[in-house]
């Protein structure tokens, strides 16, 4: 398994994280890999549903070049 190293951590930011870490009975590396794991699935599931969305939202249009488009309404006139 990988590893993953930390530099500069502000102390405050290390002691709210041993907190955290021993509120949910973890070790501190425990906690680490929890934060990331949640972080990142998160992340995935918030850009599926934002792309679900998108994809709703555009349905139906007119899916062809700008170029095409604009000369086609420059001819049209």
């Amino acid at each position: 398994m990988a590893q993953l190293l930390i530099r500069d951590v502000p102390e405050a930011l290390v002691f709210a994280l041993e907190e955290r870490a021993a509120t949910n009975g973890r070790s501190a590396e425990a906690e680490h890999r929890q934060i990331l794991e949640e972080a990142l699935r998160s992340g995935r599931n918030e850009f599926r549903e934002r792309a679900a969305r998108l994809r709703a939202a555009t349905a139906g249009r007119i899916d062809a070049e700008s170029t095409d488009l604009i000369r086609e309404d420059r001819d049209s006139r």
